[in-house]
């Protein structure tokens, strides 16, 4: 056995298998309520360009390279997406002031309300979810959802 079958059966061994199933479980929820609140908005974008926009926002102007990294896709392949969002009006590029050969990227006004809303709807949707437990189950979800953020450290 390779010492990374060794590690993939160590970190298995140490995390409880209905663990993994009510995270994936949960994180269909997630996507759901991420697909949903996303239907209807006007310009319409898909869940890869809803979170190119996300990072972009996150994170300030970015050349298509290091977006493109940051998505684990293909520059080419960013590029076709960031040329949709163009046209939709959600991004807009810039000659780098710094380096005319490259490009830049930024969320635009448009883009912003777009994430605004979004987010909106998915806070509503989740506050619908969420009443349904226990204030006591609230805070401890709330807890190890933090947790989990901070050990994915995306």
């Amino acid at each position: 056995m390779t010492a990374e079958a060794d590690l993939v059966r160590l970190r298995s061994d140490a995390v409880d298998p209905e663990l993994i199933d009510a995270v994936l479980a949960a994180s269909r929820v997630v996507v759901a309520v991420a697909t949903r609140a996303l239907a209807g908005v006007e310009p319409d974008v898909t869940l890869p360009q809803f979170r190119t926009l996300v990072l972009l926002d996150q994170r300030g102007a970015l050349p298509v390279r290091e977006l493109a990294g940051a998505l684990g896709s293909a520059p080419s392949t960013t590029t076709r997406m960031c040329d949709r969002l163009v046209s939709k009006g959600l991004i807009e590029r810039a000659e780098d002031p710094a380096n005319r050969r490259q490009v830049i990227l930024t969320v635009t006004r448009a883009g912003r309300q777009l994430l605004a809303q979004s987010t909106a709807r998915r806070r509503a949707e989740f506050e619908r979810l969420l009443a349904g437990l226990p204030q006591r189950r609230q805070t401890e979800l709330a807890r190890a959802l933090r947790q989990l953020t901070a050990v994915a450290d995306l």
